[in-house]
């Protein structure tokens, strides 16, 4: 019998980043609640937590704090995510940051402790992420791991600075997981939406003007909604999707196509 395309009923999941009701992950989790998913989102800290919490409720899902950057807080977070289930389906890593230094710098005055910090919360993060979820998907027979990318991973896209070669680690970082950890059936893939006012996004030079030229220039000639970005992830995560894996996918109303 062929399964439904939305179907992720008995599905188990993690969702890092959440921030506040703007946050790409949670677009997410609001559509991988609605095909019926069981969650587990985490925040960064106690302060995040009280901004979240309202949201986490509102779908009955537990919500973790953690900071990526404290040794062994991802280890920890998978295995209470892990308790919580009983077991990890997928997980989604929707986590950036730069210093705001570098960050409204020229690249080429990006200092080596910002480089360094960028790569750690941005990139390297998703290669813990992935290395403590390994086998819990491995048991589970298989499943999806996704982070979320952007457009300036390929190109140079003005005031994304730092952001962009950092993004482009991570890309890359996204198809040697995909070879390792196919053998074992898990899938792993990037989703790179359009320009999106999120918390992080807030954080980059001219935003406005980078949101205004997307919505000119992409063929849909508009943005993209946080529901789109969600469908998309739900869609990845779900039996449909088993096929794909090593995969940079765009949301973004056809804007890449057009560059």
């Amino acid at each position: 019998m062929t399964t439904p395309l939305s179907s992720l009923a008995g599905r188990r999941g993690l969702i890092i980043g959440l921030a506040n009701e703007h946050s790409i992950a949670w677009g997410c989790a609001q559509a991988l609640h609605r095909n019926g998913a069981r969650l587990v989102l985490s925040c960064l800290n106690a302060k995040a937590a009280a901004v979240c919490e309202p949201l986490a409720a509102s779908i009955a899902t537990p919500l973790l704090t953690c900071d990526v950057t404290e040794d062994g807080a991802t280890a920890a977070l998978v295995q209470t995510a892990v308790e919580q289930l009983g077991g990890l389906d997928f997980v989604v890593h929707s986590i950036a940051w730069a210093p705001l230094s570098d960050l409204h710098g020229r690249f080429v005055d990006v200092s080596a402790e910002g480089f360094a910090r960028a790569m750690r919360v941005s990139c390297h993060s998703f290669i813990e992420l992935a290395r403590a979820v390994e086998p819990h998907l491995h048991e589970a027979g298989g499943g999806c791991l996704l982070t979320m990318s952007y457009l300036g991973a390929e190109g140079a896209v003005p005031h994304y600075g730092l952001m962009g070669p950092v993004k482009a680690a991570l890309e890359s970082s996204v198809r040697y997981l995909a070879a390792e950890l196919g053998p074992a059936g898990i899938r792993v893939h990037a989703v790179s939406p359009g320009p999106i006012p999120t918390r992080a996004a807030s954080g980059l030079a001219e935003f406005d003007e980078l949101l205004a030229h997307a919505r000119s220039h992409a063929p849909l000639r508009r943005g993209v909604t946080l529901e789109e970005i969600g469908d998309t992830v739900a869609f990845l995560c779900s039996p449909a999707a088993t096929g794909l894996t090593g995969q940079t996918l765009f949301v973004d109303g056809g804007l890449h196509a057009v560059r």
